[in-house]
Protein backbone atom coordinates (compact mmCIF):
# COMPACT_ATOMS: atom_id res chain seq x y z
CA UNK A 1 0.00 0.00 0.00
CA UNK A 2 1.47 3.39 -0.89
CA UNK A 3 1.29 6.40 1.35
CA UNK A 4 0.29 8.91 -1.14
CA UNK A 5 3.56 8.71 -3.06
CA UNK A 6 4.11 7.43 -6.32
CA UNK A 7 5.42 3.27 -7.11
CA UNK A 8 8.80 3.43 -8.64
CA UNK A 9 8.73 2.32 -12.36
CA UNK A 10 12.81 2.35 -12.73
CA UNK A 11 14.35 -0.66 -11.54
CA UNK A 12 17.04 0.59 -9.44
CA UNK A 13 13.87 2.78 -7.50
CA UNK A 14 12.32 -0.52 -6.84
CA UNK A 15 15.44 -1.86 -5.36
CA UNK A 16 16.22 1.20 -3.44
CA UNK A 17 12.60 0.77 -1.91
CA UNK A 18 12.99 -3.02 -1.34
CA UNK A 19 15.89 -2.25 0.40
CA UNK A 20 14.76 0.36 2.46
CA UNK A 21 11.58 -1.77 3.31
CA UNK A 22 14.04 -4.48 4.77
CA UNK A 23 15.91 -2.37 6.94
CA UNK A 24 12.72 -0.72 8.55
CA UNK A 25 11.73 -3.78 9.46
CA UNK A 26 14.82 -4.63 11.03
CA UNK A 27 15.40 -1.39 12.76
CA UNK A 28 11.69 -2.02 13.78
CA UNK A 29 12.93 -5.57 15.39
CA UNK A 30 16.00 -4.23 16.97
CA UNK A 31 14.74 -1.18 18.70
CA UNK A 32 11.51 -3.28 19.61
CA UNK A 33 14.78 -5.75 21.41
CA UNK A 34 16.37 -2.89 22.54
CA UNK A 35 13.24 -1.30 24.53
CA UNK A 36 12.05 -4.72 25.84
CA UNK A 37 15.89 -5.10 27.28
CA UNK A 38 15.45 -1.57 29.01
CA UNK A 39 12.62 -2.10 30.48
CA UNK A 40 13.57 -6.22 32.07
CA UNK A 41 16.35 -4.00 34.06
CA UNK A 42 13.68 -1.38 34.95
CA UNK A 43 11.18 -3.73 36.11
CA UNK A 44 13.55 -6.35 37.77
CA UNK A 45 12.45 -8.03 41.01
CA UNK A 46 15.94 -8.19 42.81
CA UNK A 47 19.48 -7.10 41.80
CA UNK A 48 20.82 -10.20 40.75
CA UNK A 49 18.21 -10.22 38.13
CA UNK A 50 18.71 -6.61 37.35
CA UNK A 51 22.42 -7.07 36.49
CA UNK A 52 22.01 -9.76 34.33
CA UNK A 53 19.34 -8.04 32.55
CA UNK A 54 21.78 -4.41 32.80
CA UNK A 55 24.57 -7.01 31.00
CA UNK A 56 22.15 -7.49 28.24
CA UNK A 57 20.80 -4.20 27.76
CA UNK A 58 24.09 -2.72 27.48
CA UNK A 59 25.48 -4.74 25.00
CA UNK A 60 22.41 -3.86 22.72
CA UNK A 61 22.40 0.00 23.63
CA UNK A 62 26.45 0.05 22.45
CA UNK A 63 25.53 -1.88 19.34
CA UNK A 64 22.66 0.31 19.11
CA UNK A 65 24.42 3.49 19.21
CA UNK A 66 27.79 1.96 16.71
CA UNK A 67 24.93 1.33 14.15
CA UNK A 68 23.15 4.66 14.12
CA UNK A 69 19.63 3.29 15.57
CA UNK A 70 19.69 5.79 18.29
CA UNK A 71 22.02 8.22 19.17
CA UNK A 72 25.08 7.25 20.90
CA UNK A 73 24.64 10.08 23.25
CA UNK A 74 21.18 8.32 23.85
CA UNK A 75 22.78 5.33 24.24
CA UNK A 76 25.34 6.29 26.54
CA UNK A 77 22.70 8.38 28.92
CA UNK A 78 20.80 5.63 28.87
CA UNK A 79 23.07 2.81 30.18
CA UNK A 80 24.04 5.35 32.90
CA UNK A 81 20.93 5.98 33.86
CA UNK A 82 20.06 1.59 34.25
CA UNK A 83 23.42 1.52 35.87
CA UNK A 84 22.74 3.97 38.60
CA UNK A 85 19.22 2.11 38.86
CA UNK A 86 20.78 -1.02 39.38
CA UNK A 87 23.63 0.45 41.90
CA UNK A 88 20.08 1.47 43.33
CA UNK A 89 18.98 -1.82 43.97
CA UNK A 90 21.81 -3.06 44.72
CA UNK A 91 21.66 -1.22 48.13
CA UNK A 92 18.32 -1.88 49.51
Amino acid sequence: MTRGFSVPRIKSAKKAMRKSRAAQERNRRRRSQLRTAVKKVRVAGNAQEAQAALVEATRLLDRAGRKNLVHKNTASRTKSRLAKLVAAKAAK
